[in-house]
């Protein structure tokens, strides 16, 4: 048991690559934690960690060990927490990656009511566009929008995004409304440069459409914006567009139309998931109903 606590230890420092940050995640005093890693090292006879007066840096064999080390620390932590009552009130720090423009305009309000709803965990949130790589990173799990590559991760559906087209009325005044999907290669349409081509659907009528304009963007929450300074039309999930929808900015357009339906995952690494893990992934089950929500405006 000696050995494992000195592992946990030794996870929660490669982490933070500090002493110092190990010592306010665990409460163990700095000198204590190095000097416990020292013991470590010794018992297996390999240096695993390059100290410094300002960091802390992994050695070959600290690289090997930690990836190693962390599973099996997860591994004992949720036996614990499936036999305890930590079970029931989930405790720890939630490692998570999240989509930027979905995580702030949307899930912030229910990250918030996690949060209130399970006060012993906290939250580590990195917040990036990039597949992040949860074998190698430590993340806990990840939450990404749209179809996903094969991979090897344990994928859950969360819900389908009703997608659907908007532009401001200021807009619509200057250059008119697009009455048909074909209407939109006349239109100043903002989105992703890879999006060239946008697909709307009338019931089993499907339309494929060449679109394009002057802003070519990598960020939802930027065009959504210049979308509501008159600048083009643009085709999002309701939730991304419901506050600017609500306050007059943006209105939605071909109202008979709507576009191919965005999957939101919680991806893992494994199935066994700490108590922490699995409430919130149970929680957005929950808050977002395994929805698709193509019956809201």
């Amino acid at each position: 048991m000696e050995l494992l606590n000195d592992m946990a230890l030794f996870v929660e420092v490669a982490h933070a690559r500090s002493f110092r940050g190990a010592a306010e995640v665990t409460g163990v005093p700095n000198s204590t934690l190095s000097r416990r890693i020292s013991a470590l090292e010794k018992a297996i006879g390999l240096r695993l960690l390059h100290r410094t007066t300002r960091k802390v840096e992994l050695t070959e064999a600290g690289q090997i060990y930690y990836e190693r080390s962390r599973r099996i620390v997860d591994e004992a932590r949720i036996a614990h927490e499936q036999l305890g009552e930590m079970l029931a009130q989930p405790s720890g720090v939630l490692r998570a990656s999240l989509p930027v423009d979905f995580a702030t305009i949307y899930m912030a309000p229910l990250v918030a009511e996690f949060a209130r709803r399970y006060p012993g965990i906290a939250f580590d949130f990195d917040l990036t566009p990039r597949r992040v790589d949860l074998v190698s990173e430590p993340f806990d799990v990840a939450i990404r929008m749209g179809e996903l590559a094969d991979s090897n991760l344990i994928a859950r559906l969360l819900a389908r995004l009703s997608v659907k087209a908007y532009a401001s009325p200021g807009y619509l005044k200057v250059a008119g409304e697009p009455t048909h999907p074909s209407d939109l290669s006349q239109h100043e349409c903002l989105g992703f440069a890879k999006a060239a081509t946008w697909e709307l659907h009338r019931g089993a009528e499907s339309v494929q459409v060449g679109v394009g304009g002057r802003f070519l963007v990598n960020s939802v929450g930027m065009f959504r914006r210049l979308a509501t300074l008159d600048l083009g039309i643009v085709l999002l999930p309701v939730e991304i567009v419901a506050e600017d929808v609500a306050a007059g900015r943006l209105r939605r357009v071909l109202p008979e139309w709507e576009g191919k339906s965005t999957p939101v995952y919680a991806l893992t690494e494994t199935r066994l998931l700490p108590a922490k893990v699995q409430r919130f992934i149970e929680f957005l089950q929950e808050r977002l109903g395994q929805r698709d929500t193509s019956g809201q405006a």
